[in-house]
């Protein structure tokens, strides 16, 4: 038996942005995008071929009177500025959930005594760019414990996370912070985890033990897909992370009574559907 697990696949911001994509590539033919439209370099590609060309932020400088879509984990204010400037028309992808994480960030450090703002987030992913540029640059990101000395526990202190890490890590960081706080400074945490994402956690461990054999689908730059494929590979150490079906190992596969395949939020379902047609090949071919 070969299963899909109905739920793996794009997030409902991914599938915007996509869509948004697709919607100003069947009318002009040509758009930009500002970074990977998604983290999976297969869906990259078949876009590519749509007419999607993907700038970095240094490219996007020297264009004018052009379009540019800003992708699902948003963008500082400095890109905005920037398409003012050279006339460039934003189609904004950027997903609700992030956009109004950046509006609680931006409205926080605006205050005239303002709290540190922490962010619990991957360095340098495109969302917690997004969020810092939210304060001037000012705020302070933290992967893990071994980074909490960036923070004056002295000073109070405002958390937020990345939409789409892991609430056991959020949680473990509130705990750090908390034992490590001085008595007279105020500390607020705000769980800003995407539930569409997060509620994904508990859903793929129930999934990958109900198989032999798990194929997780994962782009490599894919962060959320790491961390989903960790969680499954914990419950069912059968678990394999490809990032198209032609990274199959037939002797994952091979005798496996029952094979399941999932994937990250930046995972296209035409690329879990490849995978359980070679699986098919394999499992046929015995």
């Amino acid at each position: 038996m070969v299963e899909i697990d109905e739920s793996s696949g794009f997030c409902f911001g991914v599938t915007t942005a996509i869509q948004k994509a697709e919607e100003e590539l069947e009318k002009s033919g040509t758009l930009y995008c500002l970074g990977d439209i998604v983290h999976n370099s297969d869906e990259v590609e078949r876009l590519r071929q749509k007419g999607l060309v993907t700038i970095t932020h240094e490219q996007m400088a020297d264009l004018h009177d052009v379009k540019v879509l800003l992708r699902a984990h948003g963008e500082p204010p400095s890109t905005y500025e920037l398409a003012k400037r050279n006339n460039i028309e934003i189609i904004d992808a950027t997903c609700p959930v992030v956009l109004r994480l950046q509006q609680r960030i931006k409205a926080a450090y605006d205050q005239p005594s303002h709290p540190q703002i922490v962010i619990y987030g991957k360095i340098g992913h495109a969302e917690v760019n997004g969020l810092v540029g939210q304060t001037a640059g000012d705020a302070i990101v933290v992967e893990n414990d071994s980074q909490l000395d960036k923070i004056d526990f002295n000073k109070d202190i405002a958390l937020y996370s990345q939409t789409t890490k892991s609430l056991e890590g959020f949680q473990g960081m509130i705990s750090a912070i908390g034992q490590r706080k001085a008595a007279n400074a105020n500390f607020k945490s705000f769980d800003t985890i995407c539930r569409q994402v997060a509620s994904r956690v508990e859903h793929l461990k129930k999934f990958a033990q109900s198989h032999a054999t798990i194929l997780f689908v994962a782009g490599a730059k894919s962060s959320n897909g790491r961390i989903l494929y960790g969680h499954c590979k914990d419950v069912n150490p059968s678990t394999y992370l490809v990032s198209n079906a032609e990274e199959i190992d037939p002797e994952w596969v091979k005798g496996s009574e029952s094979i399941g395949i999932c994937g990250a939020t930046s995972t296209p379902r035409w690329l879990m559907e490849k995978v359980r047609e070679r699986v098919g090949e394999i499992v046929n071919s015995e």
